[in-house]
């Protein structure tokens, strides 16, 4: 039997930017079998717990220790060096999320200059289709990152009334073969 070929995930590194990072670093850890210890954090065994108790709070011990592992690796030392007296992955995580994650406030303020940067955006002569659709989709999944929700039909509309005049008879193409709303 031939061996195998198995590439272990890489851990995502935590650069600053908290709500991209979170979302990579739940994936990774999800894939791993290690989130139920994030979202509960793992209790101490009491004098009336019984074997199998134990040993299931064994388990999830270990497992703790595991995503620890992986949330320490995934930290710059400088930040952990803040968070080394938390004593589970799921109070590290905790830290994280208080520290780093934005606040409704500034989720607004990011939303609201995405939605300005969106309904100003044009396509640039002699840009390609490609490229512009590569920019107008890195806006919307930004946005809807921050809580829009902003449909396709609406993406649609914007990237056809966006073009530049050269395709203009492709836009009127567009248009009369399909319901716009329809088109993602």
């Amino acid at each position: 039997m031939a061996a195998e070929n198995f590439v272990q995930p890489a851990i995502p590194r935590f650069d600053g930017y908290y709500d991209h990072w979170s979302m990579l670093m739940e994936n990774f850890l999800r894939s791993k079998e290690l989130w139920c210890v994030i979202e509960i954090a793992v209790a101490e065994p009491t004098a009336g717990t019984s074997e199998e108790q134990q040993t299931r709070l064994e388990m999830l011990k270990l497992k703790d220790l595991k995503a620890k592992n992986y949330l320490f690796q995934a930290i710059e030392r400088p930040i952990l060096e803040t968070i080394l007296c938390k004593d589970s992955s799921k109070s590290i995580w905790d830290s994280m999320q208080k520290n780093y994650e934005c606040s409704t406030k500034t989720k607004r303020q990011e939303l609201q200059a995405l939605r300005i940067e969106f309904e100003t955006l044009r396509m640039k002569s002699g840009e390609s289709v490609t490229e512009y659709l590569s920019r107008t989709t890195a806006i919307v999944n930004k946005m809807r990152n921050h809580g829009s929700k902003i449909d396709d039909s609406d993406v649609v509309e914007k990237i056809l009334r966006s073009k530049t005049p050269k395709f203009n008879f492709v836009v009127c193409s567009i248009e009369e073969a399909n319901n716009v709303e329809n088109l993602s």
